[in-house]
């Protein structure tokens, strides 16, 4: 089986570079981005499985990234990886999309089985 392929994007450059060293090390194809438009061209550019994405970024918010990427690619699972992550924000994530929502700081096995669950593995 190949490996899971996921895209992180959060404008917290420290975390992203965490969340991708830890995930690698548990076998998943991990990539990084800070911000929504460089997260957009990356989707263009490979095939992942999943988005963990940062609902609150300068620029380009999370809820708008969503949207774009499911213009590209209707079946991209994306979870919102946030520390807003309550009700409200829940309900909106999933209106636009997104799969899921976890709040940071998040435990690595808990993402870990969140992604492989969002991937259908």
């Amino acid at each position: 089986m190949r490996s899971l392929r996921v895209l992180i994007v959060d404008d917290e450059q420290e975390l992203v570079g965490a969340l991708v060293e830890r995930l690698d090390m548990r076998g998943v194809d991990a990539h990084g981005a800070h911000d929504g438009a460089t997260a957009l061209e990356m989707v263009e550019q490979r095939d992942f499985d999943v988005v963990l994405l940062d609902l609150k970024m300068p620029g380009m918010g999370g809820l708008e990234v969503i949207g774009r990427m499911h213009e590209r690619r209707p079946e991209l699972q994306i979870i919102l990886l946030t520390g807003h992550c309550d009700a409200e924000n829940t309900v909106k994530g999933k209106a636009a999309g997104a799969f899921d929502c976890l709040v940071k700081p998040v435990d690595i096995d808990t993402l870990l089985s969140m992604l492989n669950k969002a991937a259908g593995r």
